[in-house]
């Protein structure tokens, strides 16, 4: 039989395989294969862990080596499959005739195991277990062993049949009990968070008592362009003095997006588990994410790195959102950093001679003032930034990145005839879940990620709107990417009605949401 385990690194990770000699000579421990200090310390906790579980530790000497040999191993999670690769080898060594175990030792079957020891023999939970099994799973691999708190992360993995443990005792009677192993992962059903609720055929997480878009008044056009937003997948830019709504707006925005799909959330599991930051016992995550660095973050925080190339801000968002709130006051590399996931929905990340590829498919929202101060344009207040400071102000974001922004929004201080204005967010709701069911079924991803091939495809004009596209065209010289954003939104505008045909008022709509009038045209120009 043979005993794997993993050694996380980026997206992918390795499986790597756990080999025990034992042979005659002075009593000693040693490792081979690039292991790192916290595996090379696992003998120490191994050797105690096996006599405190009242096993005899071998006499012999232990060769214990971990291939491939050029991969650097890494992590507490190496625990628990050494040991259980000393106690199968200590068996073969003392007992040549393997008949009485269920799992032979030439039988070429693989289990994968993984889990921190205590000195007691007591297993901890380990981070990577999604990414482990997930990984196993694609390589033919079928059971693994587990700590009983990571045992639903491994057991989300189609496939993979599991057996979680909390010792070591539990973990060797494992291996010559098959029937301790699940066979079955939990059903979908099972996946689902509670209280979530079904709109339009579609299942949203229950409602915050605390962040009900009914309780902001006065924004009319904020709350539409956030409906949008949510209902196709969209870029959105809002800008506006401190204090008329914008970040409260936009972190009600979660309220507006549907449960993920199971297969949208595996991907989301597997690099949160690398990331460490699943709870013990923690299903599947079906909410979408919804990150916030704040404003110091570096571009390391961000897009992701460190020794083993952990995810960043942007992977973590994967299938989610990223709102920078005060965007301006993030770094000016930062900023420019976001271009190419925004683009491409995935990052590279290479760190000595080993590369890993990221999934980056997030949602990028931004608030920001108009200019340092904050009062550029208000009617009511002076703005005592100078021309070259709102300039350079608005250029930390740069034209290329604001191209990629399908929304831009200004938010103005509601007036005080304004602020009866609210709508609740099961209304909101409503018509975010129509066009993202029509979306799914159609092809199966946001519009806001439609290639220009599926533009031409799904963003069909009569030959009126055609007629009135051209005429735009002309009188706005826009760009071939900000031509595809207005069609973008016009299909999502399009299927919020659950109209089949792109219409002239929603090409006209789409159009404004596109454009501005403010700062961002003045210092950045017409995108």
């Amino acid at each position: 039989m043979q005993i794997y385990s993993f050694s996380p690194f980026g997206y992918e990770g390795n499986l790597v395989t756990v080999e025990v000699d034992l042979r005659r000579g002075i009593p000693a421990i040693d490792v081979v294969g690039l292991a790192d200090n916290a595996v090379r310390e696992s003998r120490e906790r191994m050797r105690s862990a096996i006599i405190n579980s009242g096993f005899d530790f071998p006499m012999e000497r232990v060769l214990i080596s971990l291939s491939p040999a050029d991969l650097k191993k890494e992590g507490a999670g190496f625990d628990l499959p050494l040991a259980a690769a000393t106690l199968l080898a200590q068996k073969e060594f003392n007992e040549r005739n393997q008949a009485d175990l269920k799992f032979r030792a030439d039988d070429g079957g693989g289990i994968l195991i993984m889990g921190e020891l205590e000195l007691s023999g007591s297993v901890r939970p380990v981070r990577g277990i999604h990414a482990a099994a997930a990984t196993a799973a694609q390589n033919g691999i079928t059971k693994c062993i587990v700590p009983q708190a990571n045992g639903d992360e491994a057991r989300e993995v189609k496939g993979m049949s599991v057996c979680a443990v909390n010792s070591l005792s539990e973990a060797w009677a494992a291996l010559s009990h098959p029937e301790n192993f699940s066979e079955t992962s939990p059903a979908e059903e099972a996946f689902i968070p509670e209280n979530s609720v079904s709109i339009n055929g579609l299942l949203f997480p229950a409602e915050s008592a605390d962040n009900q878009f009914s309780s902001i008044r006065g924004q009319k056009d904020l709350v539409r362009a956030l409906e949008i937003a949510a209902a196709g997948g969209h870029n959105l830019l809002a800008y506006g003095p401190p204090g008329c709504g914008k970040t409260l707006a936009l972190q009600r925005f979660p309220e507006l997006l549907p449960l993920l799909t199971v297969e949208e959330a595996q991907s989301v599991t597997r690099i949160h588990s690398l990331a460490g930051l699943l709870k013990p016992n923690e299903p599947l995550i079906r909410t979408a994410p919804f990150r916030m660095p704040h404003q110091t973050a570096s571009i390391e925080g961000i897009c992701g790195g460190g020794i083993n190339c952990r995810p960043g801000e942007i992977s973590l968002a994967h299938n989610g959102v990223l709102f920078l709130d005060e965007a301006a006051e993030f770094k000016s590399s930062v900023l420019q950093m976001l271009r190419v996931p925004v683009e491409n929905k995935m990052i590279t990340l290479c760190r000595a001679g080993r590369s890993t590829v990221y999934p980056a498919g997030f949602q990028l929202l931004m608030a920001t003032n108009p200019c340092p101060c904050g009062n550029y344009g208000s009617s009511s207040k002076i703005c005592l930034c100078s021309a070259k400071s709102v300039d350079m102000y608005w250029r930390k974001f740069s034209g290329p990145l604001l191209d990629r922004i399908d929304i831009r929004i200004k938010v103005e201080n509601p007036g005080e005839n304004d602020t009866d204005y609210s709508v609740p967010t099961h209304v909101l709701r409503e018509s975010v879940a129509r066009a993202v069911k029509i979306q799914r079924k159609r092809q199966g991803k946001k519009n806001a990620n439609l290639t220009p091939q599926e533009i031409l495809d799904f963003c069909i004009l009569d030959e009126s709107e055609r007629k009135f596209m051209e005429e735009i065209e002309i009188s706005n010289d826009f760009s071939k990417r900000a031509l595809s954003s207005i069609l973008k939104l016009s299909r999502t505008l399009a299927d919020m009605e659950e109209k089949e045909n792109i219409g002239v008022r929603h090409l006209k709509e789409a159009i404004r949401l596109r454009s501005d009038s403010g700062p961002l045209s003045l210092f950045a120009g017409d995108l």
